[in-house]
């Protein structure tokens, strides 16, 4: 079977454009997929603080600094959502809404998506006060009061992002704060954040098919409604793998099994970045490992 790349890398957030750097430098024949915009979850952070080089960036001006680098090296990009995976006489074949693509090694570099609460109201309120993005959508809630779910880092950096654009923010955690002290720390500072800490969002509600309240069950399990505009949630984030489910194995979690070469069970797939379990989720960590996946990859490809 004619294979049109070498490597097809999908999913072009930090972990698969370092992969595809990385083998296009090398003279692999690659590409990458995606279904949405080039960055992945980065695009999400309106203050990346931990990348070496940077005292801070956006995550939008960082995606966009690496995917220039993409661009220059001519590597293809190709649009489209990845429904299965397949393979036929060692050749491994991607279809997805647009296409079919064959390649003779896979880099699933996918990542994670946002863990919903789950409650009533929020798959019917997404887009219409229910975000999980506060940078994608914070403008639109401008001098309004609005509700973070979560305690953790993300939450509460979100939280501090929001307070310069809304009229309040109030953070609803079920436990302690998890986050860093350094973000506990600033919302000391800031007048217009409330922290309902041993609380949890019982359901959301709507007037006219837009979010009006939050139902809210306090530590003493007694309940009140609180009137917000929007609705940003910050609970954590599962892997995506849906596309990849018969092919590859994954741990109970749903996280892509892998070896010390980032390779899957199966000989020539391989897996980087948030898709795969590890102790931290970072972006030196993806590229870490689409740096791996891509090395291994070529030393695959030049012993064929």
């Amino acid at each position: 079977m004619k294979q049109d790349f070498d490597v097809a890398i999908i999913g072009s957030g930090v972990a698969g454009m370092t992969a595809a750097i990385y083998l296009k430098r090398s003279g692999i024949n690659c590409c990458i997929l995606e279904r949405e915009v080039p960055g992945g979850q980065i695009n999400k952070a309106s203050s990346v603080r931990n990348y070496p080089g940077f005292t801070e960036i956006t995550g939008p001006d960082l995606s966009k600094n690496i995917f220039e680098q993409v661009n220059d090296l001519g590597i293809v990009y190709k649009y489209g959502n990845v429904l299965k995976i397949s393979i036929e006489d060692g050749c491994k074949i991607i279809k997805t809404d647009i296409e079919e693509i064959t390649a003779k090694n896979i880099i699933i570099a996918t990542g994670r998506t946002a863990r919903k609460l789950g409650i009533p109201g929020e798959d019917k309120l997404v887009g219409k006060g229910v975000s999980y993005c506060a940078l994608c959508d914070a403008n639109f809630f401008k001098n309004q009061d609005v509700l973070v779910v979560g305690g953790a880092n993300s939450a509460l950096e979100e939280a501090i992002y929001l307070s310069n654009i809304c009229k309040k923010v109030t953070i609803v955690h079920r436990r302690e704060l998890t986050a860093d002290q350094i973000f506990i720390d600033q919302l000391k500072n800031i007048s217009n954040i409330e922290l309902k800490l041993y609380c949890t969002v019982k359901q959301l509600n709507e007037k006219e098919g837009i979010l009006e309240s939050a139902t809210i069950v306090n530590k003493d399990k007694t309940e009140e409604n609180i009137d917000v505009k929007g609705c940003f949630i910050y609970i954590g984030q599962i892997p995506a793998n849906e596309s990849f489910k018969d092919v590859i194995e994954f741990d109970e979690k749903g996280y892509v099994k892998v070896n010390e070469h980032n390779e899957t069970n199966v000989k020539g797939i391989y897996a980087a970045g948030d898709i795969v379990k590890k102790d931290a989720y970072q972006l030196l960590t993806a590229m870490s490992d689409g740096v791996i996946a891509a090395v291994n990859c070529i030393k695959d490809i030049k012993n064929q």
